[in-house]
């Protein structure tokens, strides 16, 4: 709560509040107890939540009277022997569920808690681990099952194979993958296809992602203390930056999916287009692994010797590798020459603070 109305006094314009965990948030009382005390001293916020639907049908009442208006479920599978195959086991009313029967149980549970959640006027996005080779062809069903149960929207999100964990040796989807399947169940329920990693305790937008602002606000102590910015920098303002557009008028490019960049020198009020940068050869690379982080930094590599570059979303592997080349990474969306004049603040902004 002190959290909150700290970042309320930095970001007036603050709307939604997200549980989603630790672990599955309605295994927790505390969640109940956070939502109760968000409602009664923010009733302007918006409440969402995130859940694998595993406690969703009993906990649905009192989601609603606690205002909770958006709900969010990770729902793999609608079928027990593909579910087997996602989920080692289920632990329910103190029993461990293991295969085909752990599986039944959490996609019976996550049905009944996706219909209920609709009936109590909740608008349910269903988000889906896309798994090449376990569950990727089985989706378009979750997609079906999604819409005739009232969800609004479908996320598919790739699968990050984890060293040391069950799929490991699994390889991450493509970006051509993912979106050909998304194109295909998008004829049955719309897609969410602006999302990205993010973490629990983000704050922001989804281009501007302010969390290491409020980082030194934890639970233990309160804020402690700002320096405001107060240096000029000397000198012209000569800038280069590429940007990630696939027609050239707007940024519309995600960094890890553009084929191609295109180049900018900005030179006070003056902006003068470049040669365009290719890196199209690794685009059709894994999105999670070794073999992307590999592309990425091919790519950064390319990108050597820009200021900024411009794109309309960011991995953390991607925002880390260029940093580590003295690119600023810059998330913005609309007319590209706007987004320019933009960025160059930005860029001006970020490099007086550091010598501040």
């Amino acid at each position: 709560m002190e959290k909150i109305r700290y970042v309320l006094t930095k970001v007036p314009h603050l709307s939604v509040i997200g549980i989603a965990g630790p672990g599955d948030p309605l295994a927790n009382e505390e969640t109940f107890r956070a939502l109760e005390l968000v409602k009664r001293e923010f009733p302007q916020l918006t409440l969402c939540l995130s859940t694998n639907g595993l406690a969703l049908p009993n906990s649905v009442d009192r989601l609603k009277d606690l205002g909770v208006r958006f709900l969010t479920v990770t729902m793999n599978a609608v079928d027990p022997k593909v579910g087997a195959r996602m989920y080692d086991f289920v632990r329910w009313e103190g029993e461990t569920l293991r295969g085909e029967e752990a599986a039944a149980r959490l996609i019976r549970n996550q049905l009944d808690g996706i219909e209920k959640a609709v009936a109590a006027g909740m608008l349910v996005k269903v988000n889906v681990v896309m798994a090449p080779g376990i569950n990727a062809d089985h989706i378009p069903e979750v997609a079906k099952k999604a819409k005739e149960l009232g969800a609004y929207i479908v996320n598919i999100l790739p699968l990050i194979p984890v060293p040391g964990t069950k799929f490991e040796g699994l390889r991450a989807p493509t970006s051509a993958e993912r979106k050909a399947l998304q194109d295909m169940c998008e004829v049955d329920i719309k897609q969410m296809r602006h999302c990205r990693q993010c973490r629990a305790d983000a704050i922001g937008l989804l281009g501007e992602d302010r969390s290491a602002e409020f980082s030194h606000f934890t639970c233990a102590g309160r804020a402690k203390g700002e320096m405001d910015m107060a240096t000029e920098m000397e000198g012209d303002n000569r800038y280069r930056m590429a940007v990630a557009t696939s027609n050239g008028r707007e940024v519309d490019e995600h960094f890890g999916h553009a084929a191609s960049f295109r180049t900018y020198l900005i030179d006070g009020p003056d902006i003068t287009e470049g040669e365009p940068i290719d890196v199209s050869e690794h685009r059709d690379v894994p999105l999670f692994g070794p073999g992307h982080r590999a592309k990425i930094e091919s790519t950064a590599d390319l990108l050597r010797g820009m200021d900024a570059v411009i794109a309309a979303q960011y991995g953390d592997v991607a925002v880390e590798v260029l940093r580590q080349r003295g690119i600023i990474p810059v998330e913005d969306k609309g007319e590209v020459q706007e987004a320019i004049r933009r960025a160059v603040g930005s860029v001006f902004k970020e490099r007086a603070a550091i010598l501040e």
